[in-house]
């Protein structure tokens, strides 16, 4: 199993969710420390992308320390302007 960090703007975007969504995205993270997906972001090669409903979590496998870091957690359209912020 993975360990688990966040990044330090997590709390930013995790906050808000209503709090049916916090319990399924937290359901999801257990989900990808077991087993993590391999489905890159488009363009932005480093980060990985899930979905849970309409949102989207965006993290980081560092596969040498056994590492998922999580950095985003939003709808649609705050991930498209989130990860735009990188390039």
């Amino acid at each position: 199993m993975y360990s688990l960090e966040f990044d330090v703007d997590w709390n930013k975007y995790f906050l808000v969710l209503p709090e049916v969504i916090k319990i399924r995205v937290l359901k999801k993270i257990d989900n990808i420390l077991q087993e993590p997906h391999k489905r890159h972001l488009e363009g932005a090669a480093r980060f990985f992308v899930d979905e849970v409903g309409q949102y989207r979590l965006a993290y980081r496998i560092f596969e040498n320390i056994l590492l998922v870091k999580f950095s985003f957690v939003g709808k649609h359209k705050e991930y498209e302007k989130w990860y735009k912020s990188f390039f």
